[in-house]
């Protein structure tokens, strides 16, 4: 401010005659006072002023206006330090900064600071100078002061515009990443169903054996019931952990659907992310085919999220990753993720959907989990759908069908 405010004083224009200036240093100053909130505006007066008064001094000096000696400069250039700290003062009295949502109000305010700051600069300007204060003065005046307030309301109309798209950025930034969340939450449910299921089936199968050796061996049948017993209390666990995963899902404050182009915008963001974070130039591509309703969030994001974030790990240093969406019919929907990368083996074939397989290590030869593609597998079984994958010259187009009453709103 004590750099800018100076500067802007000396852009000037004369848009009514010689004597009365429209310079931008007084509505610098008064957007500059706006934004501070925690420093008194007196001492930025007070500061201000004094910065203004030496500029214009050194200005006259050094334009060989001291030919007359200093003293006069410094009465001439004193009227602009008190304009500024009349400015700081009145600004802090009004307390004008409670107005920086009201935008016209604050203009207002910022037009009467203006103008009684003028008056107290021309009192100056007549006790030193004995110059004479006209009615056609005091108008200029208001005229400069309304055009002062123009130009503080635009510089303040951007400011918050600006503030307003970075918090619009950054919440959508937050609901991005809170929907990536749940979407891989979404995911583990899936697999703890599974789990619960295959717990319940071993609590079976441990209590019929119970039943079977207690005739024969009591001791082991005691141990296999402990056995049970134990497996039984994972399973509530697990059960307790599925509720609790459910009810986050579900939360009404999480929007559950979303328009197919969204959806998939979202996952490109993502991943573009992902791979500059992998230090990878990757170009994602999207296409949609025929009219879709707002499909599940969680279930699409899961499964299209996964595939191609696998799409840009197996990929070099560049590459492309296209995804494409369709109808093959009225009840069906297929996603489609391509990539030009190095494809996926003959011989491997469906087994990449097993647990635990993989083909990515990292730099120590550590071998990723190997479940995404398992995850991708279980959700759309779930939801009785399929997965494919047909490799291409160069890369591989995974395709995922799926039947669109389990991804649209129930009725």
């Amino acid at each position: 401010m004590l750099i800018t405010v100076p500067l802007a004083g000396e852009l000037k224009f004369y848009p009514l005659n010689e004597e009365f200036r429209v310079s931008f240093g007084a509505p610098v100053f008064f957007f500059f006072l706006s934004l501070l909130r925690q420093v008194p505006a007196v001492l930025p007066g007070f500061l201000t002023g004094a910065a203004v008064f030496i500029f214009r001094v050194f200005l006259e000096l050094w334009g060989g206006g001291g030919h007359n000696g200093l003293t006069p400069i410094l009465y001439d250039q004193a009227s602009g330090f008190f304009f500024y700290m009349t400015y700081a003062c009145l600004f802090s009295i009004l307390k004008a900064n409670r107005f920086r949502e009201r935008p016209i109000m604050l203009g207002f305010i910022g037009f009467m600071i203006e103008v009684v700051s003028d008056c107290v600069e021309l009192t100056v300007q007549f006790l030193i100078f004995h110059t004479v204060v006209t009615p056609e003065k005091i108008t200029d005046i208001a005229v400069i002061a309304i055009s002062h307030t123009f130009i503080v309301m635009s510089f303040y109309s951007v400011l918050k515009l600006y503030e307003t798209q970075s918090r619009e950025k950054q919440t959508r930034q937050q609901h991005e990443h809170m929907l990536m969340i749940v979407s891989n939450l979404y995911e583990e449910t899936v697999h703890l169903k599974k789990t619960l299921k295959t717990t319940e089936k071993v609590t079976n199968d441990s209590y019929q054996l119970y039943r079977e050796m207690k005739v024969k061996d009591v001791q082991l049948s005691g141990r296999i019931l402990r056995l049970a017993g134990e497996i039984h209390e994972v399973k509530k666990d697990n059960q307790r952990i599925f509720a609790g995963l459910s009810k986050l899902i579900s939360n009404e404050s999480l929007r559950d659907y979303m328009r197919a182009s969204d959806l998939l915008q979202l996952v490109i963001r993502m991943n573009e992310k992902y791979a500059e974070a992998l230090g990878k130039q990757i170009d994602f591509y999207c296409s949609i085919e025929g009219e879709h309703d707002e499909y599940h969030v969680f279930i699409v994001l899961s499964i299209i999220n996964n595939l191609t974030a696998n799409a840009v790990e197996a990929m070099d240093e560049e590459g492309m990753v296209s995804l494409r969406l369709r109808k093959p019919n009225e009840s069906m929907v297929e996603f489609q993720v391509e990539d030009n990368g190095p494809g996926i083996s003959e011989k491997i074939g469906d087994i990449v959907f097993d647990p635990g397989f993989t083909s990515k290590y990292d730099e120590f030869g550590t071998p990723s989990t190997g479940i995404g593609l398992s995850y991708v597998k279980e959700i759309v079984t779930e939801l009785e759908g399929d997965i494919t994958f047909d490799n291409q010259q160069r890369g591989v187009v995974f395709a995922i069908r799926l039947p669109v009453r389990h991804l649209i709103q129930k009725g």
